[in-house]
């Protein structure tokens, strides 16, 4: 029997693990569906210990402002735990943001600050770091979250793998996660390495991005990637890292749907893709786990419109409905460290 919550942020995590039986066949593949966290994302477990410490602490008090730069799903999140509290909530966005998560944010009483250009070096990120400087200078006892150095950041995530290994009996061999601030990422690493797991960790990045040293490009599918460096990120401690195009992203999203009647966020179709990349690099009977960090209710205009995809993505295999399958040279997705 399910226990009777607190309150709504006492809904965070305990998130569902499913088995792609559909997708995978017999292979041991679970989805972890933070879609089901309260406002729609796994950065709802972020946002929440970061507000709650920040409050905790005396470093933000009620009526107090928090700043953020975000490209979504942490906005959201911050939005509803800033909506609980008491806190007012200025969070800088881009162009990239869609239009459903911005009507969120704006429902959550959110005031939205929109950056349209990039900056030469560092991109729509760096643009709005700059913009989020300069609201701390102008609003008196802001205070910012800072998700891309905040500790609580991928100290949330503990509770991620413990629900994981938990289901598992800790039998996870390997587990996908895709990067952004990389909290999640080296959250899951620690975890891994403080309880001496076997389990190896796939990090899924963005083509575009520069967190593993790539060069900076344009992205589409917010949510994964990033223009300038994490710091968070320890390679040592990943096994791996595969590279994922937009349309990677678009393809594993609608093969999710089709397979699994899953709706699932850009991010998440990328992590799909990777592993269908990746699978044959793998063990027999190995155990792994994808941890897909929201829905795809916010991508409705953009994902999951061809349209949209034709116009904005291009592909000349696109067929309404379907896409063919990306045929990569020697067959493999990424690069290994």
């Amino acid at each position: 029997m399910r226990k009777i919550a607190r309150d709504i942020l006492d809904t965070i995590g305990n998130t569902p693990l499913v088995h792609l039986s559909r997708f995978f066949g017999k292979e041991h593949v679970y989805a972890k569906l933070e879609s089901a966290n309260p406002a729609g994302s796994m950065k709802d477990r972020t946002s929440h210990l970061i507000v709650s410490e920040l409050l905790r602490n005396g470093n933000v008090m009620e009526g107090g402002t928090i700043v953020e730069s975000s490209s979504g799903n942490m906005a959201v999140g911050l939005a509803q735990a800033c909506r609980f509290y008491g806190l007012k909530l200025k969070v800088v966005v881009d162009v990239n943001l869609n239009k459903q998560t911005h009507k969120l944010l704006t429902t959550y009483g959110a005031d939205v600050i929109m950056v349209n250009e990039p900056l030469p070096d560092g991109g729509f990120l760096a643009a709005r770091l700059k913009k989020v400087n300069e609201l701390l200078d102008t609003i008196p006892g802001s205070i910012w979250s800072n998700q891309y150095g905040n500790p609580n950041n991928p100290k949330a995530y503990f509770a991620v793998m413990e629900e994981i290994t938990n289901s598992l009996s800790q039998n996870l061999d390997y587990l996908f996660v895709a990067t952004s601030t990389c909290g999640s990422l080296m959250g899951c690493a620690n975890y891994i390495e403080q309880n001496e797991l076997n389990t190896k960790l796939i990090a899924v990045d963005a083509n575009g991005s520069v967190l593993f040293g790539g060069r900076p490009e344009k992205r589409k599918i917010p949510g994964h990637g990033a223009s300038v460096p994490s710091q968070f990120l320890d390679i040592s401690k990943i096994h791996d890292v595969i590279h994922v195009t937009d349309l990677d992203c678009i393809q594993g999203c609608r093969d999710l749907l089709n397979k699994e009647a899953i709706l699932s966020g850009g991010s998440s179709g990328g992590i799909v893709s990777a592993y269908q990349r990746y699978s044959q690099r793998l063990p027999e009977k190995s155990t792994s786990v994808l941890l897909l960090p929201d829905s795809g209710e916010r991508y409705l205009d953009t994902v999951y419109n061809d349209n949209w995809v034709k116009h904005i993505i291009g592909n000349r295999n696109f067929k309404r409905d379907n896409y063919q399958p990306i045929k990569l040279q020697n067959g493999i997705l990424g690069t290994a460290i």
